[in-house]
This record gives structure tokens, sequence and C-alpha cells, in this order.
């Protein structure tokens, strides 16, 4: 069994989340930290974008209308909307099995241990292998295809998740809505008139779901991750330690929230 260390922490804003994943990505990259496994919540609202997706995608008078924050994610893919949800990282180090083995069979493995944990939480869910040739179309993550994505037995999406490898490493986090209305990211995505935003909003409605609709009650953060983290246990043999953040990963932090997500230029870039 591999011992991995457990990070539970609590909400940040989206430029303090996105700095410390990557600020523990590089402390494991250095051979400084081991696998970790990590679980936060976002606090305000947060509209993340990925790396390479257009700005325009947003529309940030109604963003701050509604007083959410916007970053940009390391990692690739489209838009979410980051409230009442669980969010996971997962970074492992060069040499790790997962990270031998190419991008899609990793995405599979970390599915897996996804599926194990919402299955003991009662959810018959599954993880499906996206077919090459589907594009990504649309700005919203949760009606967009990706590899092994977590789904109801109806095919809504629940899990939406990306990855980066850097050096050898890996790092993957996903998105794990809880509750609340699934469609609310369409409020603060810019469409051409008040007719495409709702059609936007229905196609969302058909294409994902959070976990308190597909359970068919309410689920707390606590027990959602308590459940997460046996399903990392069992499929990736792990053995979670908790433990915090090293004070040279917590400056590292500090930094790339200053200088990286919380750099105007970064966060609009196209």
């Amino acid at each position: 069994m591999r011992q991995y260390r457990l990070l539970a922490d609590y909400p940040l804003n989206g430029q303090r989340n996105m700095a410390v994943d990557e600020a523990v990505l590089n402390a494991v990259v250095a051979g400084n930290a081991p696998p970790t496994l990590r679980f936060y919540a976002w606090l305000p609202a947060c509209l993340s974008l990925g790396y390479g997706q257009h700005v325009q995608d947003v529309d940030e008078d109604r963003l701050r209308a509604m007083d959410w924050h916007l970053v940009r994610r390391p990692t690739g893919g489209k838009a979410i909307l980051h409230v009442d949800e669980l969010t996971y990282s997962l970074i492992l180090p060069e040499g790790h099995p997962l990270t031998k083995v190419g991008i899609v069979e990793s995405y599979r493995r970390i599915s897996q241990a996804l599926l194990y944990g919402l299955n003991l939480l009662g959810l018959r869910s599954q993880a499906d292998k996206k077919a090459d040739n589907v594009k990504q179309e649309g700005p919203v993550c949760f009606e967009t295809p990706s590899h092994y994505e977590i789904t109801t037995q109806d095919g809504r999406k629940l899990i939406g998740s990306a990855q980066l490898r850097r050096r050898g490493a890996l790092l993957q986090h996903g998105s794990l809505p809880l509750y609340g209305d699934i469609t609310r990211i369409c409020d603060v995505l810019a469409y051409s008139d008040e007719a495409a935003r709702q059609a936007a909003k229905s196609a969302v409605r058909a294409r994902a779901v959070t976990l308190e609709e597909a359970l068919g009650q309410r689920m707390t953060w606590e027990v959602v991750m308590d459940a997460l983290v046996q399903g990392f246990q069992q499929i990736l043999d792990a053995d979670l330690i908790p433990d915090d953040l090293s004070r040279a990963e917590w400056l590292e932090a500090n930094r790339l929230e200053h200088e990286v997500y919380g750099n105007y230029h970064f966060t609009h870039k196209t």
C-alpha cells in the first residue's frame, strides 16, 4: 500500500485554490511532497476557464453583478461554475503507476475511484470512454464529453475533470456539483441574446446533473468526501494520511496567487 497525503481544505477563493493545486504539483515534481489527494470548496462562487479557453466566453458585467469571481485553471477544458460543490485534486509524481500510462488510461483508473465512492453513497453511475472524434462544442464543461466522464444511468454528466502533466508528474482535478441549479453558469456566459441563453440552459439541464438530483437527497460535503476517500483508498491501494501544506508550499501558493492566478493578464489572455 502506497502512502498518500490527504488534504481537506476549508473553502477558499478561486485564485487561492488554483494556486494551492499548482504549488502542490510543483512540490511533488521536485520530490519535496508525497502523492497528494486534496478536497476543497470555493468561497465566493467562482467561474473557472480552461487554460486555453477564450475569456470572451464570459459576460463579465453579469459576473460582477452576481459578485462571483473569475479564474483561469492550469488545466484545459471548458468553463465550470464552482458553487455548492466538492472539488478534488490528485497530484502524483513521475514513476507512479498512473503517470507511466497514457492520459486516457489514467482517467479510467481515477474514474474507478470516483465511481467506487459514489456507489457507497447509493448512486448507480458509470464512466464511458469518449469517442476520439467527438469535438468539445460550447463554453460549458458539463455539456461536453471527456474521457471516462462520470455520468448517471440516464447519461447526464456528474463530475467534470481535467488533467495536466508536468515533468512526468500528474495533476487531475474535478468538480462534483452537490446541489443547486446546474444551469446557473449560463447566467454569466456570453450569448447573442436571451433566447440563446435559455437554449443553453436547456442543453445543460439535459446533459448534466447535481448529486442531490441524482440521489434524490442532499449529502453534506463531509459525507461525500469520506465516501470518495474510501474510493481512492480501495482503487489506488492508498494509505491516506491527513496532513497540511508545508511552509514551502504555502509560500509558493502565495507567489502563484499573486503572480499568476490573481494576474489580470493571465486570466484575460486569449
